[in-house]
Formats: structure tokens, sequence, C-alpha cells
């Protein structure tokens, strides 16, 4: 029996080459805009959402009788899960990620924390202007989300020396601090970094009142998601505190909405996956991916939905 899985390459020759060959008995359907669906819905079986994509590639889910498994090539799934029907697995990019969105929250820290920002509108002025910058070393940082992307980020920060890396999840365990310790800990960070998964528990987990147990000066980095800081409450601040964020609330982010010019807010367009190491990582997964699929088995990345909100 041939099973059909849609996936993001271009064409079926380089889904081949991408994934080390197509494996017998699996016809691959090239699927790289969400808004084109290749051919008649009700063929697909498994499916790999295109990048960026959102929920739109379930627009016509209801008609996708035979589908099995939803792939991302994302970390995050909170935008996806309610379009994904009972019975459905659903897989995301776990491990996709790590090494690039690590990279970006260190150089968010660095580029913050050194004024980068400032010497490179300073160059289109021609303007040489020394200034005197904050380090990661001696730093106390509070890391919130240790999953794999906080893993990440945690083994890169070690080697900036900073004083402690105090490590925040929903629930407590070794070595661990529970979200319910935040109040206690916040006042004594230097550096807040934010890679936790946006739940109910952690929206706006960062509101008006946490932000204010933070000294002046602190920095928050988020490589999260968007809505774990409360935009309006930073906005409030003006400056008194730093951020450096690759993700934010709302996104994409209006030209005229006021956190553009916030005092001491830097911002990337949510690029922390953008990264030339994404597709060789992506391929990798998707291909045990789908030989675990077609073998019956559990799939590499697949996340448990029990009680989760979805279709």
């Amino acid at each position: 029996m041939t099973r059909t899985a849609w996936v993001p390459h271009e064409s079926v020759d380089a889904a081949a080459a991408a994934l080390g060959g197509i494996p017998e008995g699996l016809r691959v359907v090239p699927f790289p805009d969400a808004d084109q669906l290749p051919e008649d819905p009700a063929l697909v079986e498994f499916l790999v959402q295109p990048y960026f994509s959102g929920a739109r590639a379930l627009a016509r889910v209801d008609e996708m009788v035979n589908l099995e498994v939803v792939q991302l090539q994302s970390a995050g799934y909170e935008d996806v899960l309610p379009a994904v029907p009972e019975g459905v697995r659903l897989a995301n990019g776990r491990g996709v990620h790590d090494t690039a969105t690590a990279e970006i929250a260190l150089g968010l820290m660095i580029a913050h924390g050194r004024n980068i920002d400032v010497a490179a509108r300073n160059q289109s002025a021609g303007r040489w202007e020394p200034m005197p910058g904050r380090s990661i070393a001696d730093k106390h940082i509070l890391l919130v989300g240790p999953g794999n992307i906080g893993r990440a980020i945690q083994q890169r920060l070690e080697v900036f020396e900073p004083a402690s890396i105090t490590l925040v999840a929903r629930t407590a365990r070794d070595g661990i601090h529970a979200f319910t310790d935040l109040d206690d800990l916040l006042p004594k960070a230097d550096i807040v970094v934010l890679a936790c998964p946006l739940t109910d528990d952690t929206r706006h987990l960062l509101d008006a009142e946490r932000l204010a147990l933070l000294h002046d000066d602190a920095l928050v980095v988020n490589v999260a998601r968007g809505p774990v800081v409360d935009t309006e409450a930073l906005i409030a601040e003006n400056g008194r505190i730093g951020a450096a964020m690759d993700v934010v609330d709302p996104e994409p982010l209006p030209p005229e909405h006021p956190l553009w010019t916030t005092p001491r807010v830097l911002i990337s367009p949510h690029v922390g996956g953008m990264a030339d190491c994404f597709e060789r990582r992506r391929d990798k997964l998707l291909a045990a991916s789908l030989r675990a699929w077609l073998a019956g088995e559990r799939l590499p990345a697949e996340i448990d939905l029990a009680g989760s909100a979805r279709r």
C-alpha cells in the first residue's frame, strides 16, 4: 500500500535529496505554500506544515479525511493545536531550532549589553562614539524554560562566566525552581532569559507586577513567545529596564506600534530559527519522523496531546 505525505520541498527530486531518498511505499507531494494545496486534501495522510504558516495549512482540515499526522517545523505549536482534529497525531520541530535560537538569544544579549545596535545606527551617520557597555560576565541570570532550547542557551552562557544561572520551570525539581518562586527570584536577576512555551501558565508570565520587581537596568531577553511578556506593561516601564526580543506581541509588530520606540528595547523580527543550519536539521527530523510513521512507531518529536484544547 502506498502512503502519501505532503512535504515542504519545492519538488519530489528536492525532497528525495534532502531526505536521503524516498522510503519504499511512500509518495511525497511538494507542499511549500500553505495557501495552495497541491492536490485533493482527502489524499494526504502525513502533512508537514510549511514554515511560518500557522494553522493556514489546516484551513481545509475537514476535507483531510485520511490525515494521521501533522508535523510542524517549529518548536511552538499553540497556534496550530486548535485546528488539529481528534485522533490526529501532532509532532513539532523539537531539536531543530535549539542551536540557532540559542545563538539569537546570546546575540541579542550581547548586542543590547554592548550597545551594538546603537553603534550600527551611528555607522550609517559616520559617527564615532565609544560607549561603555554591560557584560554577561559576573551577572546573575534567570533562565525561564530549561527545555531543549533553554539548555542550549545555558550551555553557551556558561562560557561567558556569569555569577550564576538559575533555572525556572512550571514545576520545581532537582536544581530547578517553580514559576511560583519568580517573585522571590526576579529582584536578584540581572538578566532574565525567556525560553518557555506559551501556555495558560506562561501568558503574561512577566506582567506589570513582575516587571516592577526587576531592578533598574535589568535586561529581559525573550526568545519564547511574544505574549509571555505583557507588552503594554513593558512599554509603561519606559526604559527603566532593558529588553532584547526576537518575539513580540503582536506579530508582526505594526509600524506605528509604540514598542518600536520604547527606550532600551531591541527587537529582531522572529528570526531565531531562521539560520542556514535549519533546513539540514529539519530534513534529518522529517526523515526520521516519516520512517517512524511508516513503521507504526512513535514519532521522534511527537507531542502528548492528552487533555489539550484542540478540535
